[in-house]
This record gives C-alpha cells, structure tokens and sequence, in this order.
C-alpha cells in the first residue's frame, strides 16, 4: 500500500510502499484486547502487604495461665485477636503478570498497525531532525503536522527528539525496539520515521 511521506513542514516529499503483511491485517478487537490487558497486568505492582503474627513486635510470652481464670485461653500478645496483633488473611507482594504467546503478541500489534493506517491515522515522515533540545521547536513541528495527541516512533535513540517531547501532555516518543499494542492504542495519531518502517518490518514480518 502507498503512502505519502510527508516532511516537517508537512509537505509531500515521495511515496512509501508499506508491507501488507504488517500494515493491511484483518483487525480483529478480542487480539488486541488480551495483549493490552496483559501488559497492563505485568505493570501491576502487586506489593500490598501485612504483618503477621511472625512479624509484629512483641513478646511471646504467655500472657496468662491455660485454665482456672474464667477467661477464654490466650496466647502471646501477638495473637491476631488482640490489638496490634498480626493479621491472617491480608495481602502479601505479588506479581501479576502472565504471558501470551509471542505469535499472538507480534499480531496484535500489526493489527494495531494497520487499524492506524485504515483510519487515517497514520502519517510517516521523511526525517524529523533538531539542532538542539527545544521543545517549543519540537511542538512547533507537531502543531505544523496538525497532531495533538501523538505517538511518535524512531528507528534508533534520539536524545533530541526523547529530551524536547518529554514535557509535552498528550506526545510521546518512542523507539522502534519498545513499540508495543497500548502505547499504538492509546495515542491518536500514529507517526513513522521513515527508516522505521523497514525496522519494523523486519521485526514483525511473517
């Protein structure tokens, strides 16, 4: 499928063929619900916690004589029935992550692919260079493009482009390597460096 490769001044440079194996996938929503899900489960913390018994400070004396007191038989002060005693059945750290299979990982994330690009929401670009870190001139170059809410992938490190975007609500810069189905999904508009295209190709090509 070709798309127009756009410029930082939004205008129209050349053409790019991009790969129907990545870019013109059958969407299908419960694929990429499960991925998304899943990633938002391994960012659980999953660190509650409680003192038990074990755990609280306290002696463990006896705190009084097994019979003849009329009183209902006590243990040592750490008893969870007792104030400041340990708890039983609270939480303990955790994780929550669980893993689905990488076929069905890397296919979500064509799917998410080309839902962008049949929406229209998917512009790639020629280059995207800056002298220094500005992030005026960083969104300068967003407004020109007619983005607001972006995701903006890059084929390699670039501290320029990662410094001027970080303080930006709404935009987000990220490498090619950590491109994943939430981030595509979250962001409105997608946009690809165009050396991105063929890293990403490799990547996910069947």
């Amino acid at each position: 499928m070709l798309v127009d490769v756009m410029n930082t001044k939004n205008e129209k440079v050349s053409e790019i063929d991009l790969p129907d194996a990545v870019f013109n996938v059958e969407v299908r929503t419960p694929v990429m619900h499960d991925v998304v899900v899943m990633q938002l489960a391994k960012r659980r913390s999953g660190t509650a916690s409680v003192k038990r018994r074990c755990d609280v400070r306290g002696s463990s004396r006896k705190l009084f004589r097994q019979k003849g007191t009329g009183r209902a038989r006590r243990g040592d002060i750490k008893s969870p029935l007792l104030r400041g005693g340990g708890s039983v059945f609270g939480p303990s750290p955790r994780s929550y992550e669980y893993k689905i299979p990488k076929k069905a990982r890397r296919l979500a994330i064509r799917m998410a692919l080309s839902s962008k690009l049949q929406d229209n929401e998917l512009t790639v670009l020629s280059s995207f260079e800056m002298e220094k870190i500005k992030t005026r001139e960083f969104l300068s170059v967003i407004r020109t493009l007619g983005k607001e809410n972006v995701l903006l992938i890059t084929d390699q490190k670039d501290e320029k482009l990662e410094l001027s975007s970080r303080n930006i609500p709404g935009v987000k810069v990220l490498r090619a390597e950590g491109l994943n189905v939430y981030d595509i999904l979250k962001y409105k508009d997608l946009i690809l460096l165009e050396p991105t295209v063929r890293t990403i190709e490799g990547r996910l090509g069947a």
